[in-house]
C-alpha cells in the first residue's frame, strides 16, 4: 500500500480521521455530482449527510486501511490546505477483476482540467504501483 503520492497539483495519501473537517466539505462541495455518480449503485451520500455521520464514515475507512481490507486515500492540494477528492481502493466482488478503484475529484473547485489529470493519474498510478492485473473503475467510462 503506498502511503504517499505527489504529483505537481495534488498528493494523495491514507485518510485518516484527521480529514474529517476537510473531506466533509469536499463531499458537501459536491453532494450533487456524488449523488449522480455513487447513488444510484451504493446510495452515497444520503440526502441528510451529517458531520456526524462523516466522521463514521473516515474512522470505517481508516480501519479498513489499517486492517488492509481497503485502501482508501484523500487526495489534497500540495500543501494540503484543500482536500481535492478521494481514492477507494478494494477487492473485487467480480470473478473478473482483483480490484476496483474508485476516486472522485471535488466539483466546487476552480480547474476544470483536474477531474482529467486526476483520472490519467490514478489510473497509471493503480497500473505500476498496486499487485493488480484487471482493475474495474465504477463510476467511470473508460476514455
Amino acid at each position: 500500500m503506498p502511503s504517499l503520492v505527489a504529483g505537481q497539483r495534488f498528493q494523495i495519501r491514507p485518510l485518516t480521521v484527521h480529514d474529517v473537517v476537510k473531506d466533509y466539505d469536499a463531499v458537501v462541495g459536491s453532494m450533487d455530482a456524488l449523488r449522480d455518480r455513487f447513488g444510484p449503485e451504493w446510495g452515497w451520500p444520503a440526502p441528510q449527510f451529517t458531520f456526524e455521520q462523516a466522521l463514521i464514515d473516515v474512522a470505517w475507512l481508516q480501519k479498513e486501511g489499517q486492517l488492509r481490507r481497503s485502501f482508501s486515500y484523500a487526495v489534497t492540494t500540495p500543501d494540503e490546505e484543500r482536500q481535492l477528492g478521494r481514492i477507494h481502493v478494494a477487492p473485487s466482488d467480480e470473478p473478473d477483476a482483483d480490484a476496483v478503484v474508485v476516486f472522485w475529484v471535488r466539483s466546487d473547485q476552480d480547474d476544470p482540467t483536474l477531474e482529467k489529470e486526476m483520472e490519467e493519474f490514478v489510473r497509471e498510478w493503480v497500473v505500476t504501483s498496486w499487485p493488480f492485473e484487471t482493475v474495474r473503475f465504477p463510476g467511470r467510462e473508460l476514455r
